[in-house]
């Protein structure tokens, strides 16, 4: 099993960005999918997570109507759209698996670093 976080960059603050979580040996639709992010000399957060089945979505007030988490099925592939960007935002986001939206998280995929910054 791989998941296979992209679509990281360096970005204003303002932008946006969509990153990937694609997976390979896992049926994403059968998983809850979370995102999370860790700054430098901070603990990991969760921002986002989508569930199995009815697709409920779940979002840190930090980023609550700023960012999307959605899933394509016939990609195998959850995004997270992020918009408005903050220099807060900065971070590297890795995507996990678990079998709804609580711990623990069995697959984990390498981080993509989100950099915003003017």
């Amino acid at each position: 099993v791989q998941l296979q976080a992209s679509g990281g960059g360096l970005v204003q603050p303002g932008s946006s960005l969509r990153l990937s979580c694609a997976a390979s040996g896992l049926i994403l639709d059968y998983n809850a999918i979370g995102w999370f992010r860790q700054a430098p000399g901070k603990e990991r957060e969760r921002v986002s997570c989508i569930s199995s089945g009815d697709g409920s979505r779940y979002y840190a007030d930090s980023v609550k109507g700023r960012f999307t988490i959605s899933r394509d099925n016939a990609k195998n592939t959850v995004y997270l759209e992020m918009n408005n960007l903050k220099p807060e935002d900065t971070a590297i986001y890795t995507c996990a698996a678990a079998s709804d939206c609580t711990p623990p998280y069995y697959y984990w995929g390498q981080g993509t670093l989100v950099t915003v910054s003017s």
